[in-house]
């Protein structure tokens, strides 16, 4: 099976994040979770087929409290070299310019603060979402839309505004809701959000998201 690399670093990429990730992927694909220090290492990336970058707590604006830019780079330059990035709420986030620099003219936006948007304040919840054609309810933490010139990488998904929510550019792989999401999200029984838990069919959909990646 081929390997992916998962970051952890709480509580920007959370633990729970990351174990939902493990949850949804580790079936098909090999994981092993790393810190910025392991980057360093320049055997790091040699058995490498994916970088996951997941969510967690934390602002759009909150990478290089701990990220330095020296290891910013490699990542970087891992995906110059053919290598592939998959990038959840706030590592979707990092994929644009003031961080990685991974997206050229796309940017990551908070879909609050973006024209229309059905969710207007940063909270956990679900978001009406389009994926692959299918109407659905997917969980939402403060969310980034992607956009930009939609010639030039293939739309996923779209939030219920019609901005990008899930896009493949070129090597790069982004996503704004949560499809890892695990069940105990979902089990609030205050909140209107314990009836939307997807039985895992959106663990599915990130899967099928992964191999789509795999494949460029």
């Amino acid at each position: 099976m081929k390997t992916i690399a998962l970051f952890m670093h709480p509580p920007e990429c959370s633990q729970e994040c990351c174990e939902a990730v493990i949850n949804a992927l580790s079936n098909e694909y090999n994981i092993k979770l790393f810190s910025e220090d392991d980057i360093l290492d320049t055997n790091f990336f040699n058995d490498i087929s994916l970088l996951v970058f997941p969510g967690g707590i934390g602002d759009s604006n909150s990478m290089y409290r701990f990220f330095s830019r020296r290891t910013g780079n490699k990542v970087a330059k891992y995906i110059e070299d053919g290598g592939r990035y998959l990038g959840i709420c706030m590592g979707a986030y990092w994929a644009d310019q003031w961080y990685f620099d991974l997206i050229d003219d796309v940017r990551a936006v908070q879909y609050i603060k973006r024209l229309n948007a059905d969710v207007r304040r940063s909270y956990g919840t679900v978001a009406p979402v389009v994926w692959n054609g299918t109407s659905m309810n997917m969980y939402f933490y403060d969310g980034c839309a992607l956009i930009g010139d939609e010639s030039k990488f293939k739309v996923i998904a779209r939030y219920a505004n019609g901005d990008p929510m899930a896009i493949i550019k070129g090597r790069v792989g982004l996503i704004g809701c949560h499809p890892e999401s695990s069940k105990f999200w979902y089990e609030k029984p205050w909140d209107y959000i314990n009836e939307h838990w997807h039985n895992g069919e959106h663990h599915k959909l990130l899967l099928k998201f992964v191999n789509e990646l795999m494949e460029k």
